[in-house]
């Protein structure tokens, strides 16, 4: 397993940061290797976000010593969605079948967390959220006909879109874990605006769904001072409490959200007229 560690930070010395020092702090620029766990932990809300994709072989989610705990689980709970080819997830000894698009919510104290693909030449990618929890609530399978679809947007502002909400009060219970997939229509380039702040929860977004020569304008920042970070298929970028997370593509593309902090209020935002953004 690998773990890159990622320190909090005052939105006063974000606004000093030159391009490359704004993506080593919050960009993670690489989340799938083959038959590796790779792994960004964050001191914001002390999430963990990366990705798992076996090819030659399983991969068994251990620990390290970041987490000081016997296994991964053992203080944390999780969220997986499948990206990829068709995989499954075993728990404890029981097996989950997961297609493309599925989900897991996985409940803290899980001990044992393999990975598998069934073909190396289209293996699984499973997208992972983790955050602290204080009690266990039942794992649940989210095939993707069972998350909550809500749609919003509209073509004509170029933000047509669909929210899948996988880990959500709506679906499945969980301590403070949020996460799920937002898919663009073709017609539609804009996420998550006009954007928002929530004070109280932190975000992590994870874009894929891209050519190569594409990328989406990832903005974050305060109101007053706003930045920017390219990125490319499948890398994912951390937005702080304070800042906006809201981006632009050169072609449609997918999304998956995750939140943690105090609360699990999926509507608590405080929202920002673009009007209001420098």
């Amino acid at each position: 397993m690998r773990l890159d560690i990622r320190y909090s930070n005052h939105p006063e010395d974000s606004k000093k940061y030159d391009t490359e020092t704004l993506r080593e702090r919050y960009l993670i620029e690489k989340v799938f290797e083959a038959d590796e766990a790779c792994f960004t932990y964050s001191h914001q809300d002390r999430i963990i976000a990366g990705g798992v994709m076996p090819v030659e072989k399983e991969v068994m989610l251990g620990t390290c010593k970041e987490l000081a705990a016997e296994y991964f689980l053992e203080r944390r709970e999780m969220g997986a969605i499948n990206v990829g080819g068709k995989g499954y997830i075993v728990l404890d000894g029981t097996r989950y079948e997961m297609n493309e698009k599925d989900g897991m919510y996985i409940s803290m104290g899980t001990k044992e967390v393999v990975f598998g693909s069934y073909d190396r030449k289209a293996p699984a990618k499973f997208y992972i959220n983790s955050c602290p929890a204080h009690r266990s609530y039942p794992t649940v399978h989210i095939p993707f006909e069972k998350a909550n679809h809500v749609p919003l947007g509209e073509a004509e502002t170029l933000n047509k879109r669909v929210i899948n909400q996988y880990v959500h009060p709506a679906v499945c219970e969980s301590c403070q874990l949020a996460m799920g997939m937002t898919v663009l229509d073709p017609t539609s380039v804009w996420n998550t605006m006009p954007c928002h702040t929530h004070e109280r929860r932190m975000e992590v977004y994870f874009y894929f769904g891209l050519q190569a020569e594409d990328y989406v304008v990832h903005l974050m920042g305060t109101k007053e001072e706003t930045r920017h970070i390219l990125m490319r298929n499948e890398q994912a970028v951390i937005s702080p409490s304070w800042s906006i997370h809201a981006g632009v593509g050169t072609r449609s593309y997918t999304f998956i959200w995750g939140m943690c902090g105090e609360n699990k209020d999926f509507d608590d935002m405080d929202h920002i007229k673009n009007s209001e953004l420098k």
